[in-house]
């Protein structure tokens, strides 16, 4: 099968596995996992941060960032299509007790006056606004990249009101090599990032999320809160060094994939693509087909392709470390075949 559902569906590399076999460990909730400690470091280091903090996924990352930062009864603004607001459960209210604000972007970006304006006055009626969430890449609006211009508007903003910016960079390494903007540049507008090691960076499991120090010493605890105290953590560690010091630069390899694959697709009638192809992610239209998006998405997989459905008339398509050149020549034939 060739497989662009997500770059979640990645196989840990041989490195990788011997990384794991080979690992050095300890119990760190008692702070003793020397390769927790090098991972956490070496992201640190990377986002220009003062320390970082391993978490089991994106979605923990992101919630330790919302209980850390924020008080319930407080609300949270972020984009309308934000993964935190839409695909997480509603964990920050379940949670934190935290209401979503949510903002309409375009391709994601919040225009800071309308950020600005939705901070809330000191009213008796009203919640505080307790933080901005900020999403780069940003997945609904198919990987685009959140303008450096527009993340330095927003969190210079914020600091004007006291607001603290957290950034979901879950593929913002992605941003990073396609832009030519390093990860610390990006991060340097945000008081807290979490990023993804188990996306594009092709780890079986694992994202960071960094901050200051004092922020992590909060949001460590929070971690143990939710269970999420881990004891010889290094065996799932080792992959993530070798994810951020060898798997960074061949993210434009996938971009490279992704590009071709919706070149191709603008050569067979009936599909378009509905985003500008920054990254690694593709929204197909299939409405100038015979095809639902969920027909086309059943159609590919009798032949082969998993894709995944967006919506009535939308497939999301996403390249990674598993799927070559070849493949996206293949997988083109065999649509082209059943348009």
């Amino acid at each position: 099968m060739i497989d662009l559902r997500s770059d979640t569906v990645t196989k840990p590399t041989d490195k990788m596995r011997q990384a794991s076999l080979e690992a050095e460990v300890g119990d760190d909730v008692y702070g003793e996992d020397p390769t927790i400690k090098k991972l956490e470091a070496k992201a640190a280091e990377i986002t220009g941060k003062e320390a970082a903090l391993f978490v089991t996924s994106g979605t923990q990352g992101n919630q330790l960032a919302v209980l850390t930062h924020t008080r319930p009864g407080q609300e949270m603004i972020l984009e309308e299509d934000a993964h935190i607001y839409k695909f997480e459960g509603a964990a920050i209210s379940a949670l934190a007790g935290v209401q979503p604000r949510p903002i309409k972007g375009t391709k994601g970006a919040m225009n800071p006056e309308d950020l600005e304006a939705a901070i809330r006055p000191d009213d008796i009626h009203f919640p505080e606004t307790g933080m901005i969430g900020l999403e780069n890449t940003h997945n609904q609006s198919g990987g685009t990249i959140l303008p450096l211009e527009n993340m330095k508007e927003v969190y210079e903003m914020a600091r004007r009101n006291q607001v603290p910016v957290h950034l979901d960079g879950a593929r913002l390494f992605n941003a990073s090599v396609a832009s030519g903007i390093s990860v610390q540049t990006y991060a340097s507008y945000t008081d807290t990032v979490q990023f993804c090691l188990s996306k594009g960076l092709g780890a079986p499991i694992g994202s960071i999320i960094a901050g200051s120090k004092d922020f992590i010493q909060r949001a460590r605890k929070w971690r143990k809160r939710l269970g999420g105290g881990l004891r010889q953590a290094g065996i799932i560690a080792a992959p993530g060094m070798v994810a951020l010091t060898d798997m960074v630069d061949r993210l434009a390899e996938d971009h490279k994939n992704a590009k071709n694959l919706a070149q191709g697709f603008d050569r067979i009638d009936g599909l378009n693509v509905e985003n500008d192809v920054e990254t690694n992610i593709i929204v197909l239209n299939v409405k100038g087909t015979s095809y639902t998006a969920s027909e086309f998405v059943e159609r590919l997989k009798e032949r082969g392709i998993l894709a995944g459905a967006l919506g009535p008339d939308s497939v999301r398509l996403v390249t990674h470390l598993d799927v070559t050149s070849e493949d996206i020549e293949t997988a083109l034939t065999i649509i082209k075949g059943i348009i």
